[in-house]
């Protein structure tokens, strides 16, 4: 690789180790505020992450980029499907862990870098390889083996995998800046969050003036938790190919298993344990193909 294709290759494996890291302890914050309803919640998530980032293109002087964007019809309809997409996946999230569900949360972003080979392989002409194929045919298996044995389904683990994996796509295909992409998402979403939080939402929590200082503090820090991992990830997926990705997203899942069952304590239950252990095999499964074909080939882990 040529220097400057090196060091965007660099760039890209620390922002995804970094999203995927922080994006693993994100639970703990989450079951801090517990007490505060889901889709509350997730109105504080879409202020704070907004003003977050408009403070950060400000200091940056970036609102030319902003403009640009939002005159271009085709980018627009880009950033509006990301942000259905995304906008899906906090609700879900939130949700989860506040239903004390960190264990099929993590199973979601366990499925999520197979989910990613798939969506790459059908919409961006990324070729699968044979051991690609086994590994995704294993993580089908493994949902299989639940709905069939057990009768239960992991609807939150697949409907976290696909709308992260769709988000991821986009964001991708519409190579747009990440800070000012997740800006105006969260922009697009920002109408809504203000009219649930300041008029409909009608607990104790929502008056925002009247909590402690200690609990609008706690909120108003959910834009860090939020925009700084989405940042850091959408910023390695214009650098990285799609299908590598699913290396470093290993971390999340990992941290969120350990929280779910060391730290929550999570029944690890019979029928969870066998659909963890066919996504886990098809994993190494995936990451043995992956190096392997990256030494005969002689290159990288990644270049774009």
């Amino acid at each position: 690789m040529i220097p400057d294709e090196k060091q965007k290759f660099r760039r890209g494996v620390f922002l995804a180790i970094s999203a995927y890291t922080m994006a693993g302890f994100a639970p703990v914050y989450f079951k801090l505020v517990a007490g505060i309803p889901v889709v509350e919640m997730l109105s504080h998530r879409i202020i704070w992450s907004f003003f977050l980032i408009a403070l950060l293109l400000h200091c940056n002087r970036r609102w030319k980029m902003v403009q640009r964007i939002v005159t271009s019809k085709v980018n627009m309809l880009y950033l509006l499907c990301s942000t259905l997409s995304i906008g899906m996946n906090w609700l879900i999230y939130i949700w989860a862990i506040k239903s004390g569900q960190v264990l099929e949360a993590s199973l979601g972003y366990y499925i999520n870098p197979l989910i990613n080979v798939l969506l790459g392989m059908i919409l961006l002409g990324e070729n699968l390889r044979r051991l690609q194929w086994i590994a995704v045919i294993l993580a089908v298996c493994g949902v299989m083996v639940q709905l069939i044995a057990f009768g239960s389904v992991p609807f939150v683990a697949i409907a976290l995998a696909f709308s992260f994996s769709f988000y991821g796509l986009i964001r991708k295909k519409a190579n747009i800046d990440s800070q000012v992409g997740l800006f105006i998402e969260t922009l697009l979403m920002l109408p809504a969050a203000m009219v649930y939080l300041f008029w409909v939402a009608d607990t104790p929590t929502a008056h925002f003036f009247n909590n402690p200082l200690i609990l609008n503090l706690l909120l108003m820090s959910v834009g860090v938790v939020t925009a700084v991992p989405l940042m850091c990830f959408a910023g390695a997926a214009t650098r990285l190919k799609f299908a590598t990705l699913g290396f470093f997203q290993y971390i999340c899942p990992s941290l969120i298993f350990l929280l779910a069952v060391l730290l929550y304590g999570e029944a690890f239950t019979l029928d969870k344990a066998i659909t963890f252990a066919f996504i886990w095999i098809a994993l190494i499964i995936f990451s043995f193909d992956g190096i392997n074909y990256n030494k005969q080939s002689g290159k990288p882990v990644e270049q774009k």
